[in-house]
């Protein structure tokens, strides 16, 4: 259910924008944008967004958790996770990430 989700997601995107495509992020299925991923699925069954780090994360309207793969290493700068729990807003926030990276790489 989880997968699905994260896989509608990525194909109304690609269908939408022709500098997005679907990729992989550390063996993980992942939305590119010009080759650059901006969103993908965890492991953990969770979506995670490349909001960069200076996203004021309290003005969310759902809990964002900073992305922590390896258990020996700081969380990766920028990258957060939101639980399934709130997956009507994955939607949002991957828009939101496509936005960033469009103006990062304008």
């Amino acid at each position: 259910m989880e997968f699905e989700k994260f896989n509608e997601i990525r194909e109304l995107l690609c269908m939408k924008y022709a500098d997005v495509t679907e990729g992989k992020m550390m063996s993980s299925e992942a939305i590119h944008y010009k080759n650059k991923v901006f969103a993908f699925f965890s492991r953990k069954k969770k979506m995670v967004f490349k909001l960069g780090k200076g996203y004021p994360i309290e003005t969310a309207h759902v809990p964002l958790t900073e992305f922590s793969p390896f258990k020996t290493k700081k969380p990766l700068a920028g990258w957060y996770e939101v639980d399934f729990e709130y997956h009507d807003q994955w939607e949002t926030l991957t828009q939101l990430a496509l936005d960033l990276i469009q103006n990062e790489l304008a």
